[in-house]
């Protein structure tokens, strides 16, 4: 038997979830469930909200869906590892796309940082969050990953000085080399969590070069012999970080 119910159609809510709770579905919930899924009055649904695991609920309403009636847990509530994935912001479909790559991915944090060459120095972090959501709710996924504020890169590395973490910084000018043996010989130091870094298409300017080679705990990762882009650089090294030293291994 599957360890996830893919059949029935997964839904994020805000409200705390108990067996025999009602929780109100907002205009666009019930727009999703009656007019794009077409369903009807005690249809399954999964119902999560990032705190109270998964249940099994039934939609309710008369003419169209107005509530969630809850019945059931099926998961107990998980915890994401401890790896916050920062990042130089994209462009709209790509950095989407990324959003949603490192959700899946199991970032526990989105940390925007702007840079010299960064591409968008506005970011629209609701857009961002609802890529969160969105990407959980279709994975099957209990946690949801934080989205940060934006923050200059000097305010985030200064930010994170004294915490201990181990800061992974992929480097395309780092010696060529096996990335899966570089992270385990850095398992000790990734005790206090991670900080995964990619920067933007244009790279790091050389001050930034030399601050980041300044800060404590870090490792340098070559991402092999290819130049990438940054939205293929996210699924890379977060595969490499977790499969190493995140939860895949157990």
């Amino acid at each position: 038997m599957s360890r996830y119910e893919f059949r029935s159609p997964r839904l994020f809510v805000d409200a705390d979830l108990a067996a025999g709770a009602q929780v109100a579905l907002d205009r666009d919930q019930s727009n999703y469930l009656g007019n794009v899924l077409r369903l009807a009055a005690g249809a399954p649904v999964l119902a999560f909200n990032g705190r109270d695991g998964e249940w099994r609920a039934v939609v309710g309403g008369r003419k169209r869906p107005e509530q969630l009636e809850i019945a059931a847990q099926t998961r107990p509530q998980d915890r994401l590892p401890d790896v916050t994935y920062a990042f130089a912001p994209l462009k709209h479909a790509r950095l989407d796309y990324m959003a949603q790559k490192a959700v899946e991915m199991g970032a526990g944090r989105l940390q925007p940082v702007l840079t010299q060459h960064t591409q968008v120095h506005r970011l629209n972090t609701e857009r961002m969050r609802a890529n969160v959501i969105e990407a959980a709710e279709q994975c099957g996924i209990l946690s949801l990953a934080g989205v940060e504020e934006p923050l200059a890169l000097e305010r985030w590395l200064a930010s994170r000085m004294e915490s201990g973490r181990l800061l992974v910084f992929c480097d395309e000018d780092a010696e060529v080399a096996d990335p899966v043996a570089a992270l385990q010989g850095a398992k000790p130091a990734a005790a206090q969590g991670i900080d995964l870094l990619v920067g933007p298409e244009g790279g790091f300017s050389g001050g930034e070069r030399d601050l980041l080679l300044r800060q404590p705990s870090i490792l340098r990762l070559a991402l092999g012999p290819r130049i990438m882009r940054a939205d293929t650089a996210a699924v890379a090294a977060l595969a490499l970080v977790q499969a190493v030293l995140g939860d895949w291994g157990h």
